[in-house]
């Protein structure tokens, strides 16, 4: 709502913030103009999803136009929400990456494994697997943030510990070198997207690869 995003920009004004970390935040589709408005100059403003095309009979689609008409400069895609509610595949979320990219939009990819892929043992095939179909529409890495989500940490009370996140991270950080480049490996930031504390976050954050 209006008043709980009134809320956190009181919040955000008073908060003392580093100045070489960049803070994006990605409101509702709806609030956005109401957000980059009145937010922060500094900060940075994504949409949490939008489809892989622009005008159209696409009736309740956002598209990269419309986030960079109301000031957005990100867009979150993958997201585990999107992927397991509606239905969206590794294709479809490559496709989005490279329509973004295109429309000099940046891109937050999602990848994460939910709670029965890590019991089986499957975490890094499974992230791999969301990793190949993003990174073959990439052209510029420099845009692009990937975020491990471990969807069993979302919302469950369960929490990955910054050890459990730092070898996903870096088994990510890995594949990037050999798929793609050791200078994207070593230079694409990729950030932690589960639910968390702030100390445990914070020792997350010391980690190497987070």
């Amino acid at each position: 709502s209006r008043a709980s995003i009134q809320e956190l920009l009181e919040a955000w004004g008073k908060a003392d913030l580093d100045k070489s970390v960049e803070v994006v935040i990605s409101p509702p589709a709806v609030y956005a103009d109401f957000l980059r408005a009145n937010m922060p100059a500094e900060f940075g403003l994504a949409l949490q999803n939008v489809y892989k095309e622009g005008s159209g009979a696409f009736t309740g689609e956002n598209s990269a136009d419309m986030a960079l008409d109301v000031g957005a400069d990100w867009v979150i895609l993958g997201h585990s929400e999107r992927r397991s509610i509606f239905g969206e595949s590794n294709e479809l979320i490559g496709e989005k990456t490279a329509y973004c990219l295109g429309k000099g939009i940046k891109v937050i990819a999602c990848v994460g494994e939910q709670l029965e892929e890590r019991e089986a043992g499957n975490t890094q095939a499974v992230v791999e697997t969301q990793l190949k179909a993003i990174a073959a529409k990439v052209s510029d890495w420099s845009k692009v943030v990937i975020a491990y989500e471990p969807v069993w940490a979302i919302g469950t009370g369960k929490t990955a510990s910054p050890e459990q996140a730092q070898e996903v991270h870096a088994s990510i950080r890995a594949w990037l070198s050999k798929e793609v480049s050791a200078t994207v490996a070593a230079e694409t930031r990729i950030i932690y997207g589960g639910s968390g504390q702030a100390k445990q976050l914070r020792r997350a954050g010391k980690q190497e690869d987070i």
